[in-house]
């Protein structure tokens, strides 16, 4: 089955073309932009047979990828996802299963995909979010706090004399640009050794999103790196 696959964020919007299993195309663009960019990509596309949307970023945004859907696909089935109760191996154990982000769903049917053990999963985006799966594939619930870019931009409004200027991480910071990124990068980084010490010795830590990068050298465990985890969680529970 040919799948479209799109992960809609309040950042940025990535989207994938599935053969099967397999990605034969895929692109990001930021939010603004996103309609340009997708005609000319979509353009060059075969008609998929089913398209799976995991979108975040609100009911606008949802209207313009409608538009889009309808301008390049039209007559393509076109699932917008939900969290449910469980899917791909992995049951739902928020009190409310539907108040769940849709994201964090996608990624943890993905992760499950990729290890049938405990393990955490990180994505790092507009939002920072840490998830903890079991072994028997049960979401024990976990963790949101506001990404990097987000927290250096809420001192920047919050404060008189701090700006929005790029630092550098330092173990000793002796100015204040590289203050504030080395007292961000710390609490994000902090936050998820916090959440990945009660694992079991060894399990893995999935890590996605485009604020991962700069994290993983400051970790006190190696992550795995896995750069599409929600669009490979979209199209599993698209299929």
């Amino acid at each position: 089955m040919n799948v479209l696959a799109v992960d809609a964020g309040n950042t940025r919007i990535k989207w994938g073309f599935a053969e099967g299993a397999e990605w034969r195309a895929l692109g990001t663009a930021p939010v603004e932009v996103f309609d340009r960019d997708a005609r000319e990509a979509w353009g060059r596309l075969p008609a998929p047979e089913r398209i799976a949307v995991a979108n975040v970023a609100g009911s606008a945004v949802q209207a313009r990828l409608q538009q889009l859907f309808a301008q390049r696909f039209a007559g393509t089935p076109v699932a917008w996802l939900r969290p449910g109760p469980a899917a791909g191996g992995v049951t739902n154990g928020y009190d409310d299963p539907g108040q769940l982000g849709i994201d964090r769903w996608a990624a943890l049917v993905a992760a499950r995909a990729r290890h049938a053990g405990d393990c955490l999963v990180v994505m790092a985006g507009t939002a920072t979010t840490i998830d903890r799966l079991d072994a028997s594939g049960t979401f024990r619930g976990g963790m949101i706090l506001p990404g990097l870019e987000l927290m250096k931009r809420a001192l920047a409004r919050g404060t008189a004399g701090l700006s929005l200027a790029q630092g550098a991480y330092r173990d000793e910071p002796r100015n204040t640009s590289d203050a504030i990124e080395s007292g961000c990068l710390a609490a994000q980084s902090g936050a998820i050794e916090r959440a990945y010490a009660r694992l079991p010795a060894g399990s893995p830590c999935f890590l996605s999103g485009g604020g991962a990068r700069p994290l993983v050298p400051l970790l006190a465990f190696t992550p795995r790196e896995v750069e599409h985890l929600v669009l490979e969680g979209v199209l599993r529970l698209a299929t």
